[in-house]
């Protein structure tokens, strides 16, 4: 089967890397030249991938019989319907199904309307001085959110980007006045205390099959702190729950997301492709942060690898229908992941720099290595000014598996920033006694 995947990206890297061990005959469009996914490419592209008509001509002239779609912004502009349309099944959302992502405020209505579960208190706004009275009057923490897409970086959080009320107005002030992630209005929702966790799945429009759960890490440097990123590294577990997360909590977020599914679908949007949530485990159990329509980056890195279902069956299922009558099957393996980055990545980085990447040093480690925003000229790797590349390791405990990633990311040349500490026994205890304090603060009021 001729599969086309959409995005540049490493995200993308580890679905081209899917497709083709499933079988698949593999086609990509990126608008970078992402080498790893040119290397398993029959054919590639390079290509603005909003571009729908050009990427839909390009299609029919290679006579594609699937779409996936890596990045959210192609699905914001309908490449889906568009490919739909023409003939072309696609294994990810239309653009009325993806708003699940590209808008959060219809995505907190939807839990409201049809009483999902998980839900946090929230308000939006387009008037100023509503928003204002508002925050003024809030006894708690505040989370204020573009409605529309930032890259991941939007988010701002009272007590951590925004030090006080007068912070949390002045930025919320701006989201709506200079129409920040598309839209003159802003999400301002009340700030819940725990562990975050990624809980990917597939749907086929009705039915969910879930994937290991895996905690990312936002924050650019070591400890958890300095500005948000589109995702440093994350891990999962051998048992394919966390340290933190119990079976209980875990199986309450399932019931979320097949909820939402639900929903979509009662409301004439269907939802047929890979869907995450983003919980944070609290006291009150799993809350939702947000959906997001797509794998996780860097967590799709994360549970790929595991997967020992074929990924090119999984799509065909998910575009047919069928996936109720597959049963998915995961190596019970630990994973740690953790990226390159440009140097100064979160606040400005610094671009078009070289790095001297060793593949076969890569592969001695055990590690696997997926590039993500690069470019290649001449035989040499530069980076732009996103992630540059990611390295997997795979053990039967989460410290074997930081060990194989750290050497591979150590093997490295050039001017970069990365996380050492993800995945390390040291940061791993400091997330367990987190929740557990969190917990405990509760069990004692």
């Amino acid at each position: 089967m001729k599969i086309l995947v959409v995005g540049g990206g490493a995200r993308e890297h580890a679905l081209c890397k899917a497709v083709v061990k499933g079988g698949g005959e593999l086609y990509s469009v990126m608008k970078n030249l992402n080498p790893g996914i040119a290397r398993l490419s029959t054919i590639h592209k390079l290509m603005d991938e909003k571009n729908v008509p050009e990427v839909l001509a390009w299609a029919q002239e290679q006579g594609i019989e699937m779409l996936v779609v890596g990045p959210e912004a192609s699905l914001e502009v309908a490449i889906v319907d568009v490919f739909t349309k023409a003939g072309i099944a696609a294994a990810s959302p239309t653009k009325a199904a993806a708003r699940i992502e590209t808008d959060k405020a219809f995505m907190r209505d939807l839990m409201l309307r049809h009483d999902i579960p998980g839900r946090v208190e929230h308000h939006t706004f387009t008037d100023v001085a509503e928003m204002e009275a508002f925050v003024r009057s809030y006894p708690g923490r505040l989370v204020v959110k573009p409605i529309g897409l930032t890259g991941g970086k939007g988010v701002r959080i009272e007590g951590e980007q925004m030090a006080n009320k007068d912070e949390v107005v002045a930025y919320a002030r701006e989201v709506i006045e200079e129409g920040i992630g598309g839209s003159a209005a802003v999400v301002i929702e009340e700030c819940v205390e725990g562990e975050e966790f990624t809980l990917q799945y597939f749907s086929d429009g009705n039915t969910i099959k879930t994937l290991p759960p895996v905690q990312d890490h936002k924050r650019a440097y070591e400890g958890d702190v300095g500005p948000n990123t589109g995702g440093m590294g994350s891990y999962s577990a051998a048992d394919h729950l966390l340290p933190f997360l119990p079976a209980q909590v875990m199986e309450q977020a399932k019931v979320i997301c097949q909820a939402v599914i639900d929903a979509l679908r009662r409301d004439g949007s269907p939802y047929v492709g890979t869907m995450y949530g983003q919980f944070m485990y609290t006291p009150r159990g799993p809350m939702v942060i947000e959906f997001n329509a797509r794998f996780g980056d860097p967590e799709a890195m994360n549970v790929l690898p595991l997967l020992k279902t074929s990924y090119v069956e999984v799509l065909k299922a998910m575009v047919e229908g069928t996936l109720g009558a597959m049963e998915l099957e995961f190596a019970p393996k630990a994973t740690v992941c953790k990226y390159i980055v440009p140097k100064g990545y979160g606040v400005s980085s610094l671009a078009d720099v070289p790095l001297g990447v060793n593949e076969e040093v890569v592969s001695n480690s055990g590690a696997i290595m997926f590039y993500a925003s690069v470019n290649e000229r001449d035989g040499k790797i530069f980076t732009t000014s996103s992630r540059s590349v990611a390295f997997v390791g795979c053990g039967t405990t989460i410290a074997e598996a930081e060990a194989k990633a750290e050497a591979a990311l150590s093997s490295v040349t050039g001017e970069y920033d990365a996380r050492h500490d993800i995945g390390k026994p040291a940061t791993i205890e400091r997330k367990v006694n987190h929740m557990r304090e969190v917990l405990e603060g509760r069990q004692n009021d």
